[in-house]
């Protein structure tokens, strides 16, 4: 093989890259990122679902309204959004980050947007006055919040393997924005173990942690890139 076919056949692969990857600027990735979008707001307006309309009676006062067990179904509901809203703002500040997409960046994408819709589901074990109090449903909540929050990095990871961030990060700087992004699977996981042997409204009370864990992972992921930096 001479030295002239190399460069030839590189640039020939490179161009058949190029095609397969729908570049910020072209019509299906904003299609995509537009359906991405309609997905999670279509998974919070969802969530409403599992709240039930209390009976006439209940309305009397506050106190008979919260027995009704609208309370229950509204915390559900306030926490479920939450998390969507935050998953979504996160996928919006990955994507940010990339030069466009292919089919593989895609199919996760997807895979993830199917988690999303399935948290209104699995709200619907938690919210329930009844079910609330079982190990179960508590378990499942957790292990969907983690599937989503995973799939997410598995995503973006995915998309800087094949050469779509854009800038590319050094690795180290990777690294510790992906320790740091593992935090929210690892306490949702965790929390299993102690739901299903334990108790269930312990197990959420350790999601609370995350009110603290997340802002100081990412204050120091702020500093150690600021560090590496100068």
């Amino acid at each position: 093989m001479s030295d002239d076919e190399v460069p030839s056949r590189s640039a020939e692969s490179a161009s058949r890259r190029t095609e397969s990857v729908d570049t910020t600027d072209s019509m299906p990735f904003s299609r995509g990122v537009s359906l991405y979008d309609s997905i999670y707001g279509f998974a919070m307006t969802l969530l409403i679902a599992n709240v039930d309309p209390p009976p006439v009676s209940a309305w009397q006062s506050l106190e008979s309204l919260l027995a009704s067990g609208v309370g229950t179904q509204l915390l559900g509901f306030a926490l479920s959004f939450i998390v969507i809203a935050v998953v979504w703002r996160a996928n919006v500040r990955l994507t940010r980050r990339l030069s466009g997409t292919d089919g593989p960046v895609t199919a996760l994408n997807l895979l993830a947007a199917a988690l999303v819709i399935l948290i209104a589901f699995t709200t619907q074990g938690i919210s329930d006055p009844v079910a609330t109090e079982f190990a179960l449903p508590t378990a499942l909540y957790a292990v969907n919040i983690a599937a989503v929050s995973l799939t997410q990095t598995i995503t973006y990871q995915v998309a800087r393997a094949r050469g779509l961030e854009d800038p590319q990060r050094p690795d180290a700087q990777n690294r510790i924005e992906t320790l740091a992004a593992l935090i929210t699977p690892v306490v949702f996981l965790a929390s299993v173990p102690v739901a299903l042997f334990i108790d269930a409204n312990t197990a959420k009370l350790t999601w609370l942690i995350l009110i603290v864990l997340n802002p100081l992972s990412d204050a120091l992921v702020r500093r150690r890139v600021a560090k590496r930096r100068r």
